[in-house]
């Protein structure tokens, strides 16, 4: 197995992009995105060459319901 090299020097700021995840930290998913993220998911989960489209995901997540807790 290799060995990892230590990390040279230390991390580069970078205000810009903590600023986005400060953000987005503070951000609140609708329902309607985690709805589409789910729809995202499961087509990105679907075999490759299959009849299964996203829109055919869409159609499918309308009749069928997740429940949490």
């Amino acid at each position: 197995m290799a060995t990892q090299k230590p990390l040279l020097g230390s991390t580069p700021e970078r205000p810009a992009l903590d600023a986005l995840f400060e953000a987005a930290r503070k951000r609140k998913i609708s329902d309607a995105e985690i709805h589409e993220q789910r729809i995202s998911f499961a087509y990105g989960n679907a075999p490759e060459n299959s009849a299964i489209t996203k829109e055919s995901v869409r159609q499918a997540s309308r009749s069928i319901r997740i429940v949490t807790a």
